[in-house]
């Protein structure tokens, strides 16, 4: 492919997402929307109109007709799995919204098949929708962590409370907050970022102990408050807290090494240096209770550069008209934090520590169980448009 060729992509599913990246798809001189697709038929041809490109009603539809080489697809989380597959299948280039699946078992599904087509596509591009990963903050964390300047981990703990949803949110679907529809809570809506980002920055822990409430502050069946604790196999541990309940809510990620701790909060990046490793400090101080001299150190962010949902767009689209190349998330990725949403709900349900990998089958078991068990009803009621501006700051 000429590296001058626009890429030809479809979106499936026109929800608020799939809305959100059509505004700036159409804005993009290395694509060419060449279709549209959802269930609903208005919301399809809504978008067609707006965009001039094509309504198409089922994915399938789409990919018969309208010639497409990549989609991108922003569909209840249940169908990233089918459509993913059936995308591979027929040799198209895929960027997947987060998650890459509801369950470990479906994402092993989705990466084999993504294996498997690359044998006949070896130019096959698989990406998924990480966009957390380009804000300047986290990079610079992960600089710091892969610079060696906190020395060994001793404590990750991440405060994220800034999901704040009201019940009409939860009312606005029939599939929202469902275990068959939606597949859970807020790690399966919510969190997918946050658990990629805590994967990223410190690998997968060896042992999960997961709590989860229930429906504890809106009326869904499914989680909205939960906290997990992780244990690593360097000796690390981890908290991660999370609801969608609090107002105001708080981001605040704690990173403890021996070399100090890195706080990161309200967008200000503050390192703790200290002068020695605390650990030899441990060993060998001849003062019972003194603390390490430590120094205060605001670090410099460049929040001057480009970030977003359209940045890993745009490295998708490159990778494809390069035949390769880095992307911001690879696709088989996704199955690490959705490792840590599976991992801690299976250890709530069981009240009992969960070591990795999990069984995906137990899990899978469990959720076939609260789907067929369910006797939960709601009414939908359709609050017109979503701004996901507010969705996490």
């Amino acid at each position: 492919m000429s590296l001058k060729s626009k890429v030809k992509l479809g979106v499936v599913g026109i929800g608020g997402m799939g809305s959100s990246h059509l505004r700036y798809l159409t804005q993009m001189d290395t694509v060419e929307v060449v279709g549209v697709c959802d269930v609903v038929r208005e919301k399809a041809d809504k978008a067609a109109a707006q965009y001039q490109t094509k309504a198409y009603y089922s994915h399938t539809e789409m990919f018969d007709q309208s010639g497409i080489e990549a989609i991108l697809i922003a569909v209840p989380h249940y169908d990233h799995t089918t459509i993913s597959i059936e995308a591979f299948q027929r040799g198209i280039h895929v960027l997947c919204e987060k998650p890459i699946a509801v369950h470990v078992n479906d994402a092993k599904r989705t990466i084999e098949a993504y294996e498997q087509a690359k044998e006949t596509y070896p130019e096959l591009i698989f990406g998924i929708m990480f966009q957390e990963r380009t804000y300047p903050f986290h990079k610079k964390i992960k600089d710091i962590l892969e610079g060696g300047e906190l020395g060994k981990l001793i404590r990750a703990t991440w405060i994220n409370t800034k999901w704040f949803r009201s019940q009409l949110y939860y009312d606005s679907g029939d599939w929202r907050a469902t275990w068959a529809g939606e597949g859970g809570g807020i790690l399966t809506n919510q969190c997918p970022h946050n658990l990629d980002l805590y994967q990223w920055l410190f690998g997968l822990p060896s042992k999960i102990n997961g709590f989860a409430h229930i429906g504890k502050y809106h009326d869904i069946e499914v989680e909205d408050e939960v906290t997990g604790y992780f244990e690593h196999e360097n000796g690390m541990v981890g908290h991660f807290i999370v609801t969608t309940a609090e107002t105001p809510g708080s981001n605040r990620m704690e990173i403890v090494g021996e070399y100090g701790k890195l706080i990161f909060e309200d967008n200000k990046l503050v390192f703790y240096r200290t002068r020695e490793s605390s650990i030899d400090f441990i060993k060998n101080s001849d003062s019972r209770m003194g603390n390490l001299e430590n120094w205060y150190t605001e670090i410099p962010v460049n929040v001057n550069q480009p970030t977003g949902h359209r940045v890993v767009t745009e490295k998708f689209i490159a990778a494809i008209q390069n035949g390769g190349g880095d992307l911001i998330a690879h696709g088989p990725e996704g199955i690490n934090g959705l490792t840590l949403a599976n991992a801690i709900m299976l250890s709530s349900f069981n009240e009992r520590a969960v070591r990795l990998p999990i069984d995906g089958d137990e899990y899978e078991a469990k959720l076939k169980e609260l789907i067929q068990s369910s006797k939960y009803k709601k009414p939908v009621k359709q609050d017109g448009s979503m701004d996901i501006s507010f969705s996490q700051a």
